[in-house]
């Protein structure tokens, strides 16, 4: 069985199972987020050490962003088409308002698929980014978790409170430092014509442009979060003074 159909078959598995079974006492609202976050689990953190493992084992004379896919490269690029395939499923069925995440996905999707099925070259630089996208991942999928959880658990609410400040610092470094530093790279090296008759101006142009957008909503999303956290702190702090 080719890869891709395999890894679809297990993140809908492990999303039904999680939805029908692991989560199936929770409340109606929370119950999708929570099935979504365990397929998450499943592609976050196994996605980033394949990534790099993927990286660091590329065949190719002298790697760059333009060299040819290699077949641990295509592999995961698989495994994350597959697990966006069905995160956008479940957008699609119980959040189709929530226009800013399927649009996320489907532009992900777009990248992952042009570099897999079209150019067959550049996951150098596809996979560079999904690892500096998904080394939060579990951190976050913790962090949503417990907030998913908070109106109903101490525990949740206690791991929410020690959580918060550290994931948004390590998501604040990685997304609004790190990602937006390899992006400038990847720009200077397409714009320098390496990758010309390898990988098509349109292509690696709408990749640069959907991880720029990512990046700006990413650090809108954190910014928002920062503010509530001190609001939350400050409303805790007055509160004991009184």
């Amino acid at each position: 069985m080719p890869p891709l159909p395999l890894f679809l078959s297990l993140f809908i598995l492990v999303y039904l199972t999680a939805y029908f079974v692991l989560f199936r006492s929770w409340n109606p609202v929370a119950r999708p987020e929570a099935s979504s976050c365990a397929i998450s689990i499943l592609h976050g953190t196994p996605a980033t050490v394949l990534a790099a493992l993927a990286l660091l084992s590329d065949p190719s004379p002298s790697p760059s962003l333009a060299s040819p896919n290699s077949p641990a490269q295509s592999l995961v690029l698989d495994y994350s088409i597959a697990y966006f395939t069905t995160d956008l499923l479940h957008y699609l069925a119980f959040s189709p308002t929530d226009l800013l995440f399927i649009l996320h996905h489907a532009a992900t999707l777009f990248v992952f698929l042009t570099c897999r099925f079209g150019a067959r070259h550049g996951a150098r630089a596809v996979l560079s980014l999904l690892v500096l996208a998904e080394v939060t991942s579990a951190c976050q999928n913790a962090w949503t978790l417990a907030r998913l959880r908070r109106a109903d658990s101490g525990v949740a609410r206690k791991v929410l409170d020690v959580l918060s400040w550290p994931f948004y610092a390590f998501y604040s470094v990685v997304r609004g430092v790190a990602g937006p530093l390899f992006v400038v790279e990847m720009g200077r090296f397409y714009a320098s014509g390496k990758a010309e008759g390898l990988i098509p101006a349109w292509m690696w142009v709408s990749w640069i442009l959907v991880v720029v957008t990512a990046i700006f909503v990413s650090v809108l999303w954190i910014a928002n979060l920062w503010v509530e956290l001190y609001r939350e702190r400050k409303g805790k702090l007055e509160h004991k003074v009184e």
